[in-house]
């Protein structure tokens, strides 16, 4: 179902591959959510999990960065995943707001065990278009997410302090 707005063809042509874009993003996102809520996680602290197995440790803000969340919200996210000994955040001496998130023994067990499954479940989502129209939408993604970050780059005021 597109848009029932009547504006111009390409504000409609907009419209119409947003709504369908949301809609199958948020259809597989609720399947996925379903999946880790077995395993206590939400997707934000399976992102966050994931992140970490395979690139290692990083800085919380660079964490929240990659998974497109809120310095509060990555903050919120690591704070029930260090309750529940997942992972372990770490306070630099030399500067106190910049704080490196680690996988703890326990969480990397949990991001092993599950990690497979997960992948799976993504391959049986995808599995209805093409090794072709997968590509595709990839390459069409990648350059919209690109396309939308320097446009945000480009209008946000710069800042002048230094965060975590």
């Amino acid at each position: 179902m597109g848009t029932h707005y009547r504006g111009t063809a390409d504000e409609v042509r907009a419209l119409d591959s947003y709504i369908k874009l949301m809609r199958a993003a948020d259809s597989i996102a609720a399947r996925i959510e379903r999946l880790l809520k077995v395993q206590g996680l939400t997707i934000s602290q399976f992102g966050v999990l994931e992140a970490l197995y395979h690139l290692g440790p990083m800085c919380q803000r660079q964490l929240g960065t990659k998974l497109l969340k809120s310095n509060g919200n990555i903050t919120t996210v690591a704070e029930n995943l260090e309750r529940r000994e997942l992972i372990r955040r770490v306070r630099s001496e030399e500067d106190r707001r910049f704080v490196t998130v680690h996988l703890t023994e326990r969480g990397e067990g949990l991001i092993r065990e599950i990690f497979p499954g997960h992948v799976k479940t993504i391959q049986g989502e995808m599995n209805h278009l093409s090794p072709g129209d997968l590509e595709e939408l990839g390459r069409l993604c990648r350059d919209l997410g690109r396309a939308t970050a320097r446009e945000q780059a480009r209008t946000r005021p710069a800042s002048g302090g230094q965060d975590e």
